[in-house]
């Protein structure tokens, strides 16, 4: 296996593992949004702190996806890879003030200190960076990606048409949230969901099965314009 190969492959395992930590942590995290009573309770919040970490690993892995992609798409695409890069370490690092608002909270709570006004601060700063990273620099640095595997033809087109649909919709749903138009659970945007993560776990298993199909470098005819399944 060739290293383009490898590494269209390591980039799907990353996307696949973006997938089991975040889910994971979400689940944890449970009722530190939904739940009010939850601030003063007296069980402890330790699955909240493996919830955090498993967001550490998860901004690892989202900036790990990008670092992966980056040199397989930046001669054909030199723009759209540092592009796709810089956003998703955005996410990453707002993925991280998310996990560390709810270490902050946690710790209130273990004082007796999180019914107040800055446990609920911090609450919703955490729902905040979920709002704006997993919504809406989410649905931009979808978009970025799958245009570019649209025009270098690196996919099945589904792929990424599936992309620009998902990130419609996400982008859509979160800001009706931001705007106050709807609640931040409803199955509307559950279901509105559905189709960007149906692009991510398309998109990871064909990195991980038969990795991008790019087109020859210019001034090579000669080689196969497989350039990263060989």
């Amino acid at each position: 296996m060739s290293l383009p190969r490898r590494t269209a492959a390591l980039a799907g395992v990353f996307y696949l593992l973006t997938h089991v930590t975040s889910v994971a942590a979400v689940v944890l995290y449970g009722p530190v949004v939904t739940d009010d009573a939850w601030l003063a309770g007296p069980d402890g919040g330790g699955p909240q702190l493996l919830g955090a970490l498993l967001d550490i690993v998860l901004a690892v892995a989202v900036v790990g996806t990008a670092l992966c992609l980056l040199p397989l798409l930046r001669t054909h695409a030199p723009l759209g890879g540092p592009a796709y890069l810089v956003l998703r370490g955005l996410e990453a690092a707002v993925i991280l003030v998310g996990a560390a608002s709810v270490a902050a909270l946690v710790s209130l709570r273990d004082a007796g200190l999180a019914d107040g006004g800055a446990g609920v601060a911090l609450r919703e700063l955490y729902s905040a960076t979920f709002l704006v990273g997993a919504g809406l620099v989410v649905g931009v640095h979808t978009v970025v990606l799958a245009v570019v595997l649209w025009r270098l033809r690196a996919v099945p087109r589904w792929i990424p048409v599936l992309g620009v649909v998902g990130s419609a919709l996400v982008t859509a749903s979160n800001l009706t949230v931001m705007f106050g138009l709807a609640d931040e659970v409803t199955t509307a945007r559950s279901l509105a969901a559905i189709p960007i993560f149906l692009w991510e776990i398309s998109l990871a298993i064909t990195l991980i099965v038969r990795g991008l199909r790019l087109p020859a470098p210019t001034g090579a005819p000669e080689k196969a314009a497989v350039a990263a399944a060989a």
